[in-house]
């Protein structure tokens, strides 16, 4: 008698717009069941319910705040009612660059871009299966802050955080290894058509099409969210590894902001 494939389960933060929403999609292309997070509009995170349902798997949408404890406890009860246990915890939501949460939190990125994710690594822990991998979402800015290259002053704060995230959990990579599971990192470029080179054009105008011109073409949403499953879903790749997308890393450690 044949074994009973087991269906893969993912869960994506930030998965109602954008790269995350390419992701939930690029992930239930493969036959994943996928949940994920929305801080509201679910309206839009319903839609995209709907699109990953019609392709033949099932589809969890948790309006969730990541800064907050209790928001997270209510996440993970509906996420394991869903689905018992998970295969995939990709990282994808952060922030930052939101003005009217900064004047009253100026901590907020790293609330969000260190603190939530890792206590959202702490929650998820238990429901991953052995063999899962845990997806960490940054940008090339936030991957090499520190290493010497300039940056726009309106993201350095996010840049900080993320990396602070990104270093806190690759901390963690022998705890994660006796649980086998691990940790990949996909660093992106500016990419096209998200909120961010919109929100940096307000204090570094010509950034995005300045980087265009450097790279040959920012990477698309789609471009995005197609390489962060592929990530999820390939075993062969070593805990640890960073997967770059757009222009390399090698390009922006001599760029000088226009």
């Amino acid at each position: 008698m044949g074994e009973t494939t087991q269906t893969k389960t993912a869960l994506i933060t930030g998965g109602s717009r954008g790269i995350g929403a390419e992701t939930v999609l690029a992930l239930a292309d493969r036959g994943y069941d996928v949940s994920f997070t929305y801080r509201n509009k679910a309206a839009r995170a319903n839609d995209v319910v709907s699109q990953a349902t019609q392709r033949g798997v099932k589809a969890l949408a948790v309006g969730c705040d990541i800064t907050r404890s209790e928001d997270r406890i209510q996440l993970f009860q509906q996420v394991q009612q869903w689905h018992p246990q998970l295969d995939v915890l990709i990282l994808n939501a952060s922030g930052g660059l939101e003005r009217e949460i900064l004047a009253q939190d100026p901590e907020y990125p790293m609330h969000i871009n260190r603190d939530a994710q890792t206590a959202l690594v702490d929650q998820a822990l238990p429901l991953l299966r052995p063999g899962g991998v845990i997806v960490f979402i940054t940008s090339h800015w936030a991957h090499l802050y520190g290493h010497g290259i300039q940056h726009v002053p309106a993201y350095e704060p996010v840049a900080a955080s993320k990396y602070a995230g990104e270093q806190a959990l690759r901390e963690r990579q022998q705890e994660f290894a006796q649980r086998d599971i691990r940790l990949i990192v996909v660093t992106g470029d500016l990419i096209e058509g998200t909120i961010t080179p919109k929100l940096l054009e307000r204090s570094a105008p010509g950034l995005a099409a300045n980087r265009n011109i450097r790279v040959g073409a920012l990477p698309t949403a789609t471009e995005m969210g197609e390489a962060i499953a592929s990530a999820a879903s390939d075993s062969s790749l070593p805990s640890g590894h960073t997967i770059v997308i757009g222009g390399s890393l090698e390009s922006l450690m001599t760029e000088k902001l226009a």
